[in-house]
């Protein structure tokens, strides 16, 4: 999978794969799944994942920017963005496969 994004469906075969369930009942698993992490994230809570990372709502406060263009100061709406945090496990396994 290097150089490729990774789908739903992508997830959804892998899960087929490892499981044996339906193609159908692992889509819909898969589905489940992200539909409950937004869930989480859209009451602002926050979504960890034990040994891959967490998911967490931020609220950016409004603040003064620049247009590219031209310079000019535009100010920028306060709003909420998703971050994530890596866990040290994740980490460590992404250093070991870029390593070798």
């Amino acid at each position: 999978m290097k150089g490729q994004t990774l789908t739903r469906a992508d997830l959804t075969e892998a899960v087929h794969d490892e499981v044996g369930l339906t193609r159908q009942d692992c889509a819909a698993l898969v589905e489940r799944t992200l539909g409950l992490m937004t869930e989480a994230l859209e009451r602002g809570a926050t979504v960890k994942l034990s040994g891959f990372g967490v998911f967490q709502v931020r609220a950016k406060r409004e603040r003064v920017g620049r247009n590219p263009k031209t310079g000019e100061a535009a100010a920028i709406d306060p709003r909420r963005v998703i971050g994530f945090r890596a866990s040290q496990v994740m980490k460590a396994r992404i250093d070991r496969a870029l390593a070798g």
